[in-house]
């Protein structure tokens, strides 16, 4: 009788382990990388569970936007903020712009409307070579407000 409780007890250690054990090195690759992520959204790309915040533009007293970045995904978007709720009769816009880094300046931008109040984010502008910038603009007054180049 001991022997057939060990022997059960193995086999159901041993199932509990073989079903643990997928669990415990899940990731998730990302869907796209560098400049083949261009327009592509990066939570439906996999891009933002490592993503970092490199630079922020800040407006309003209350508004963010911030560049955040990928390493795994080596791309690039604009995550905006509006804590407060709603600022004016006029939407603002955060948005990412993509510069080359060899000289031949602006190359392009995608942006995302403020919400009223929360959070958003743009597609993601890619590539390591290239250097980037967010930027808020209140569409009532083309006021821009812009972070450091990253």
């Amino acid at each position: 009788m001991k022997r057939v409780l060990a022997k059960m007890a193995t086999v159901s250690a041993a199932a509990l382990t073989m079903t643990l054990i997928p669990l415990a090195g899940t990731s998730y690759a990302a869907g796209c990388y560098g400049a083949g992520c261009d327009n592509l959204g990066p939570v439906s790309q996999s891009c933002d569970g490592d993503a970092v915040t490199k630079a922020t533009a800040y407006a309003d007293g209350s508004l963010k936007a911030e560049l955040r970045w990928s390493p795994a995904c080596q791309a690039a978007w604009v995550r905006v903020t509006d804590p407060s709720g709603p600022n004016a009769w006029w939407p603002k816009y955060g948005y990412i712009e993509k510069w080359s880094s060899y000289g031949s300046g602006f190359l392009r931008s995608l942006q995302v409307t403020f919400p009223d109040p929360g959070s958003d984010w743009s597609n993601m502008l890619g590539g390591s070579s290239y250097y980037y910038r967010v930027c808020i603009k209140d569409s009532g007054t083309n006021h821009v407000d812009c972070s450091t180049f990253w």
